[in-house]
């Protein structure tokens, strides 16, 4: 059964795509099968897999309108499955306003395919709307990527009481799957300072993997390449590897070698 996951942070920037794109890439890559389900009207997360959305999306999912297993697409990286994503998620929320138990679409499409993965990662909006919502209550962790620079801190809070509040209301086993602290410059004090002040805030939910800001990281979405096939020998390859290793670890997984 797999674990569903949720990356999410409120504030945009922070790394959010590119860790739902390479950390499942990585995963896959580690053996394990892996689903990604797009849930930002931007779609990033499906470009990011070198995918265009011209036919089914979670958007169809969402309404009801199309059953998610067949909303799911093959990507370059074997193993890993996406439901993609595009612009008609926007106006989602408009839709769903009337529905009842809307914020549950999302957890009876998954429940339906759940069985068939070792993880499912959800690539939220950077905000706390319906469609986010809809993955706080389907997910059984949440997993917030920080950015390492002066404002690392802001905006967390609202998504922490936000994620107390489904605990308390739709979704009771929600917990955080870990902190992650990306862009991190470390010739820098103050990139040094945050990551000393995230990990007193937060202590063991903090990742020990920090992700390096690197150009690499940077190029690899507009080639529509996962960080470890657009350049495998990269920091940012290493960075997300090991990142992985230690999601398997939590969760009490292994390495599996393809046949």
């Amino acid at each position: 059964m797999a674990k569903i996951i949720a990356v999410t942070n409120q504030k945009g920037g922070v790394g959010k795509t590119t860790t739902a794109v390479n950390l499942s890439a990585l995963l896959a890559d580690m053996g394990q099968r892996v689903l990604v389900v797009d849930l930002d009207p931007q779609g990033n997360t499906t470009s990011g897999y070198g995918i265009s959305c011209e036919d089914v999306s979670s958007y169809e999912a969402l309404m009801g309108r199309t059953p998610i297993k067949e909303c799911m697409v093959d990507t370059l990286v074997e193993g890993l499955q996406l439901v993609p994503a595009d612009v008609r998620l926007a106006g989602a929320e408009l839709e769903l306003v009337d529905v009842p138990r809307r914020e549950f679409r999302l957890k009876s499409e998954l429940a339906t395919v759940q069985a068939d993965f070792d993880f499912v990662f959800i690539d939220c909006p950077p905000s706390l709307s319906l469609l986010t919502l809809n993955a706080l209550t389907a997910c059984d962790g949440v997993l917030i990527p920080i950015q390492c620079e002066y404002y690392a801190l802001e905006g967390v809070a609202s998504l922490m009481d936000t994620v107390t509040r489904v605990k308390k209301t739709v979704n009771p086993h929600i917990d955080i799957e870990g902190i992650l602290l990306t862009m991190l410059d470390g010739r820098t004090n103050l990139g040094l300072q945050v990551v000393d002040q995230v990990k007193k805030h937060f202590r063991k939910k903090v990742y020990a993997t920090t992700i390096p800001r690197t150009v690499r990281l940077g190029e690899a979405p507009s080639h529509g390449e996962p960080i470890h096939i657009y350049d495998p020998r990269s920091t940012g390859t290493e960075a997300y590897r090991a990142l992985a290793r230690e999601v398997l670890a939590a969760n009490g997984k292994r390495e599996k070698k393809r046949k």
